[in-house]
């Protein structure tokens, strides 16, 4: 058997110092929805008129 025994004492303390700090705080404006939105709406405006074009024609 090794002799080369390591204390986990210093990995359970780093990473105790790990867990405890704070989080960095999140950003106060999140990313606005708007544009998802208005895609989306042309995206089935589109797919509507495709679906009637086809019926029609």
């Amino acid at each position: 058997m090794s002799e080369n025994y390591t204390d986990p004492s210093g990995n359970t303390e780093a990473f105790r110092a790990f867990a405890h700090t704070p989080e960095p705080a999140a950003p106060a404006a999140t990313a606005s929805r708007v544009p998802m939105i208005v895609g989306a709406a042309v995206v089935v405006v589109v797919l509507v008129a495709v679906a009637v074009w086809v019926a029609v024609g």
